[in-house]
């Protein structure tokens, strides 16, 4: 069934780090806050903006902790858990659970490309250890596996899984998955320049790091397409759409730091390999960011 509290703008938190590429929980909680006031109608930590893959177990713990000490229930919480192995998915999916997340987001993460049904049983062992839901996450250009529509509907069947997250940035992907599905099943949009289209084409939501630079624009744009204002979607999307484009080519975690400091915005630092952008980048960042004012 579709899960309704989960619904709307997810907005993505990055996980900052001290000068010693420490992970700074104060600091996370600070910028998770914002996310919160600012009307984010769920927050979804340890996913791709939140260098998930670069934290060990202890931290991704201690993150998951910090964000529901933080939402204190006022949203949903929707977390990242996903791992190479089987074993280890399954370690944080119940960690998550214990903690009080709402649901939980898998990446199919591997170095062998995996077969469908290998994913299948991946996903299935997650799931028989845990009662709250699950999002399918697609992200062939993160992972390395694209999942097809037909193995995302094979996926369904399993009873946990009642959400899919597709971020391939097929728009015609996400019109089948809403013929194919209709309302029972939510499905979620990952790719940020294709709000608009994904919206038209029935997500349930936006999953994006956007609200941590323009929470205003990406709010609104969700408000006009409930009311079905289609000519005033179409211009608020316009209007984000080159910090949409700008934060997922240069990565989303050195992004989004750099357009938190140019806001005034302590956005911490990052872990190696990642490294800050470039001058040249970041003067482009902030001449779109003027163009909000």
């Amino acid at each position: 069934m579709n899960d309704t509290k989960f619904k709307g703008i997810i907005a993505y938190p990055i996980t900052p780090f001290d000068e010693n590429e420490k992970v700074d929980i104060t600091l996370y909680k600070n910028l998770l806050e914002r996310l919160i006031i600012s009307g984010s109608h769920v927050v979804a930590p340890l996913g791709s903006t939140g260098v998930m893959p670069y934290l060990n177990d202890e931290e991704k713990l201690a993150i998951t902790t910090a964000t529901v000490e933080q939402v204190k229930g006022r949203v949903p919480i929707l977390a990242g858990v996903s791992n190479l192995t089987t074993e280890r998915t399954i370690f944080h999916a119940k960690e998550a659970e214990k903690a009080g997340v709402d649901a939980v987001m898998i990446i199919p993460m591997s170095y062998w490309k995996l077969s469908d049904d290998e994913i299948i049983k991946h996903y299935d062992a997650v799931a028989r250890e845990i009662s709250i839901p699950i999002m399918a996450y697609n992200n062939p250009a993160t992972a390395g596996i694209d999942m097809s529509p037909k193995l995302l509907k094979r996926l369904l069947e399993i009873p946990n899984i009642t959400m899919i997250k597709e971020s391939t940035g097929d728009v015609q992907r996400m019109h089948y998955l809403k013929k194919e599905l209709g309302d029972d099943v939510a499905f979620f949009n990952g790719s940020n320049p294709l709000a608009l289209s994904a919206f038209a084409a029935g997500a349930t939501g936006w999953c994006t790091a956007a609200p941590n630079l323009i929470p205003e624009l990406n709010l609104a744009l969700y408000e006009a397409v409930q009311k079905n204002d289609f000519n005033k979607a179409q211009k608020l999307f316009y209007k984000q759409i080159n910090l949409l484009k700008f934060i997922v080519e240069k990565g989303l975690p050195r992004a989004i730091k750099a357009g938190l400091n140019l806001q005034g915005i302590d956005g911490g630092h990052l872990r190696k390999p990642l490294q800050s952008l470039e001058k040249e980048e970041i003067n482009q960042l902030e001449t779109i960011l003027n163009s909000f004012k």
